[in-house]
């Protein structure tokens, strides 16, 4: 059920404003194009760090609104990869410290999403521009290798669809936009999901007992976006009112 309501929820807002009569009326419709990298951690899942790089690209549709145009909406459909990740903490020869959390010694999560963003933005003086939206993410793969410091054995598990990870991810996230050049510009996005995307019990190596975690994806994306058909003066490099 919780599936279902964040679904519906999601495409709720984005008919809401799709839909609403400032985004119909308004004169101009841009493409673009963006194409950069995720920095990715799964909260809950006792491994550390930004340290899983994965793509994120995808074409996007932008549409201003408001008297002067400084206000738009912004849809995309995006080829996502996040995960975890943690490099072997431990050589052949040594024996692993169990009364510490790093009791797992290799570890790797990629999770494959078809995401699509939909985010509200405000442009100040044509240069910057900052929004704020949620992200639905349908997962269509998930792989995981996993490294049990006990036995030294370093295996794959290629879960795909049948994973214990949920189908569904919504996200809220904050995007900044700058203009590097006319109609290229470079963004800066972070994003966190609304629900857990697995749940987990960890076992303590030293009590044995059982902790029961929930975990969410955790995101920082680094991308270069390029707007087609934006008009620009070539003279001040700022966007030409439409």
């Amino acid at each position: 059920m919780k599936k279902d309501f964040y679904k519906y929820f999601f495409v709720f807002f984005l008919f809401c404003f799709l839909f609403s009569p400032h985004l119909l009326f308004s004169q101009r419709i841009l493409g673009a194009f963006s194409a950069g990298m995720n920095l990715s951690q799964v909260d809950g899942d006792e491994k550390y760090g930004f340290k899983k790089v994965g793509a994120n690209l995808g074409p996007s549709v932008i549409i201003p609104f408001g008297k002067d145009k400084k206000w738009s909406v912004t849809m995309e459909l995006l080829f996502s990869q996040l995960g975890s990740r943690q490099k072997e903490q431990y050589s052949n020869d040594t024996i692993a410290d169990t009364t510490t959390s790093e009791y797992y010694d290799g570890y790797k999560l990629k999770l494959t999403y078809v995401q699509i963003p939909v985010m509200v933005h405000f442009k100040d003086k044509n240069f910057i521009a900052g929004g704020v939206g949620f992200a639905y993410g349908q997962l269509v793969g998930a792989q995981e290798w996993e490294d049990y410091n006990d036995s030294r054995g370093f295996f794959k598990t290629e879960t795909n669809l049948n994973s214990p990870y949920t189908l569904s991810d919504l996200q809220v996230l904050v995007d900044i936009r700058m203009r590097l050049y006319q109609r290229l510009w470079f963004n800066l996005r972070y994003s966190y999901s609304c629900f857990p995307i697995r749940t987990r019990d960890f076992e303590n190596p030293v009590y044995h007992d059982i902790e029961t975690r929930k975990q969410y994806n955790n995101v920082i994306t680094l991308r270069l976006t390029y707007i087609f058909n934006e008009v620009i003066n070539k003279k001040t490099g700022e966007t030409k009112k439409q």
